[in-house]
């Protein structure tokens, strides 16, 4: 599933590549993709594209007339920006396209939302307060900007392993299993290790290399493991910097003992035994 890194590449890349065109018109392909009002007006029919933001591993268009659209991709979702008269790679399974139009009212290409799984979708908000307080008031404080007294306050008393809590998005927003796994390698944390075990500093370790590997990612475009694209259509480039995650019996890039693969809340999970003692 894309997670923080990935949709904020797509946010910014959407962005640069669509920022004030307006919306000629939204083909829904599946309705049951879209939650709210399925109006065309609601999905930003005939509305200019303002700003684009993210929480987590969600992100949202915002038109001039301060209507939202969530989107959300799921374990699958790509969000593709096609210039005009171009076709898309993979066509099949696209459930949302947005024809665009420059100011002047010639034609702008499209934005194509294509989702195999159809773990994703798209909700419709009248205003982005509402889409603050009916949907994103769930997460927890963005990965980006959280602080180790942030996952302490939410986690902190918590008989949960500390992988666990990670990928708890009420917890924390945007961190999923790629990068719970490399923050508390480089934090030298096992993610067995109970959060009411863990003291003050173990959390603001994990919260700053949870801030710094989450940047690093967003740099190198993301991880491409199986269906994340940008929306161009290329990979990402962090998966060739991954220390553990992917990495079970391999060399730890720091002491060379082999890693350790296991499940954890149901999840694949790499460690080093060595380097984050408990495990």
């Amino acid at each position: 599933m894309p997670e923080l890194p990935e949709v904020e590449h797509v946010r910014s890349s959407l962005e640069s590549a669509t920022r004030g065109l307006s919306v000629r018109r939204v083909s829904l392909k599946r309705r049951d993709y879209a939650h709210g009002s399925r109006s065309p007006r609601a999905l930003l029919s005939g509305q200019t594209l303002a700003s684009f933001l993210r929480r987590g591993k969600q992100m949202a268009i915002v038109s001039d007339s301060g209507a939202a659209i969530c989107l959300h991709l799921g374990m699958s979702g790509q969000l593709t920006a096609l210039p005009p008269g171009a076709r898309p790679a993979q066509a099949d399974h696209t459930h949302v396209i947005w024809s665009l139009a420059h100011p002047d009212g010639r034609p702008a290409g499209r934005i194509l939302f294509r989702d195999p799984r159809r773990f994703g979708g798209v909700w419709t908000f009248p205003s982005l307060d509402e889409l603050h307080t009916q949907r994103w008031c769930r997460l927890g404080p963005d990965g980006l900007e959280a602080t180790g007294a942030d996952i302490q306050a939410r986690a902190g008393s918590s008989a949960r392993a500390i992988k666990a809590a990670l990928l708890d998005q009420a917890v924390i927003a945007g961190v999923g299993n790629i990068y719970a796994d490399e923050s508390l390698f480089r934090a030298g944390i096992s993610p067995f290790a109970l959060c009411r075990d863990l003291e003050t500093g173990q959390f603001e370790e994990i919260a700053r290399h949870i801030r710094c590997v989450l940047a690093e990612a967003i740099e190198q475009g993301g991880s491409t493991i199986r269906d994340y694209r940008h929306t161009d259509d290329q990979p990402g480039a962090f998966q060739h910097r991954h220390r553990v995650y992917g990495r079970g019996g391999q060399p730890c890039v720091i002491c060379g003992r082999a890693l350790d693969s296991g499940s954890l809340a149901q999840r694949t999970t790499v460690w080093c035994s060595g380097c984050q003692p408990g495990g």
